[in-house]
């Protein structure tokens, strides 16, 4: 069996996705379960880009242990040295080098000619070569590059001491057959392909990452560069799962190929990505939106329900995805909830554990039946909650069709209760409002928007904003069966995790 590398890079193409940022902290929580969930490479960031990318990417490296760990660097001396200094604490680290090779960008971008962007290619590969033994270089915009030229391109950098060539669809551009024939064409006119890895990294401007990657895959890459849920720049990137899932469900085609994914530890991280981000994943997304194992059609429901194969090509546990069977009540114990979290794949410390059956009962008072989507939601925002400087106390709202909506907030602060009432364009924005006033911080709503963890009228609602107070800018998450509570929670998350950092 030939083996399919996973380079997952969440972590920094990922993250440039407009909206994405992510902190050090966030960056860590993600790598961790990046590790657990067994990809064989984490992309940590671009270390010459920010002080604060530089910083992120050294904590993966020295924390992380099992993946190798990689950082990018332009195919300059600096930007290589950065990169070393950043993931030189790795037991495996990587440095990867990318120089544009298309005329467009050579002609607009870089101002070179062909000659001196070979030459730039060969320097840079040998520079980082001092630092480590594992490089990898991208022609970037090869699927838009003159083809002898990018033959001439790889095989020098190759030759120079690369171990990995990635092959971009940088602006995913290429018809997924044309995608994998480059692959196929690169193969048969690069005389010592055979010492480097062939790697590709596509884009989803026009729907196709994915299925040019498996192309790919068919024509020789061993490695694809992915992200959760496939996020990225503009459309995004190939999405991690749905290759991994392809490979594994279609044996007949991918048969004598596997990744070393732990695919049941998917859905997890799909949600504390999508958490994190501050990116709602879509229902309809590929394994792990929130339809992908959800059947209405009562054909579709009938041959379900006689067999699970006659609609169902991938079974829900095997990517962990989590259903809404019911699972507690309020007349459950502790011990209960403990055993429950432990087979929902949770390890939680004793305070930990009192915090989630704390709010494990607050709930049960309001919800006849408490489903694992619940249990989850809580899990994620006690157990990954900032230490807090703010606290709810209480709220009360006045609103409807014939009066200005008004709201009272109290919060505790320190051994405080500090209240304030402001009207609002609705009973959310009065209560944003409210809390400005009590905590005396101005900050700026930049996105919200709201999900129904599980079914029913007495659902768990989810919401999630993005917030901004000077320059620091913030996503976070608030749950409750009240959608006011759950939009003050995720306020008030946000208002304490701007302060703790």
């Amino acid at each position: 069996m030939d083996k399919i590398i996973i380079f997952d890079t969440t972590l920094r193409d990922g993250e440039q996705a407009p909206g994405a940022s992510l902190n050090q902290k966030e960056k860590l929580e993600i790598a961790h379960e990046l590790a657990q969930l067994g990809v064989d490479i984490i992309e940590a960031g671009f270390p010459i880009s920010s002080e604060g990318d530089f910083a992120a990417v050294k904590a993966v490296a020295k924390i992380i242990k099992g993946p190798v760990i990689c950082a990018l660097a332009r195919a300059i001396e600096k930007d290589i040295d950065a990169a070393y200094q950043a993931v030189k604490f790795s037991k495996r680290p990587r440095i990867h080098v990318f120089l544009a090779t298309s005329k467009i960008h050579m002609q607009y971008k870089l101002k070179k000619a062909e000659d001196e962007i070979l030459c730039l290619a060969v320097a840079s590969v040998k520079y980082a070569k001092k630092y480590c033994s594992n490089i990898e270089f991208s022609p970037e915009d090869a699927s838009r590059t003159e083809r002898e030229f990018l033959f001439k391109v790889v095989e020098s950098v190759i030759e120079a001491g690369a171990t990995t060539v990635n092959i971009p669809d940088t602006v995913g551009y290429a018809d997924a057959v044309e995608f994998g024939n480059l692959i196929k064409e690169i193969k048969e006119n690069v005389p010592n392909i055979d010492k480097a890895v062939i790697s590709v990294h596509c884009h989803d401007d026009l729907g196709l990452a994915v299925a040019s990657s498996l192309e790919a895959i068919k024509n020789g890459a061993r490695q694809v560069e992915c992200t959760i849920n496939g996020i990225g720049e503009r459309a995004g990137n190939a999405s991690m799962e749905e290759i991994v899932m392809a490979i594994k469900t279609r044996r007949d085609v991918f048969s004598d190929l596997e990744t070393t994914i732990n695919t049941k530890h998917i859905y997890k991280v799909s949600r504390l990505v999508s958490k994190l981000t501050g990116f709602a994943v879509a229902p309809n997304k590929a394994v792990v939106g929130g339809n992908a194992f959800r059947h209405e059609a009562g054909i579709h429901q009938d041959g379900i329900l006689k067999e699970r194969s006659t609609y169902e090509i991938i079974r829900p546990e095997d990517v962990g995805f989590i259903g809404t069977g019911l699972v507690l009540g309020k007349h459950s114990g502790r011990h209960a909830l403990s055993e429950r979290l432990k087979e929902l794949g949770f390890k939680l410390t004793a305070e930990q554990l009192s915090k989630v059956n704390a709010r494990f009962k607050e709930l049960a008072d309001k919800k006849k039946n408490i489903f694992d989507g619940d249990l989850i939601s809580i899990v994620e925002e006690e157990t990954k909650a900032i230490k807090p400087v703010w606290v709810l106390e209480s709220f009360e709202i006045n609103s409807g069709t014939k009066i200005i909506p008004t709201a009272s907030v109290s919060l505790k602060y320190k051994n405080k209760v500090i209240s304030a009432r402001s009207s609002g364009d609705g009973p959310v924005d009065a209560c944003f409002k409210a809390i400005d006033k009590a905590t005396g911080i101005k900050a700026e709503l930049q996105d919200y928007h709201i999900e129904a963890v599980t079914k029913g009228k007495d659902a768990l609602g989810e919401v999630g904003l993005k917030l901004k107070v000077k320059n620091q800018a913030v996503t976070a998450r608030g749950s409750s069966t009240d959608i006011i509570e759950a939009s003050i929670r995720a306020y008030i998350n946000a208002l304490n995790k701007i302060q703790s950092l």
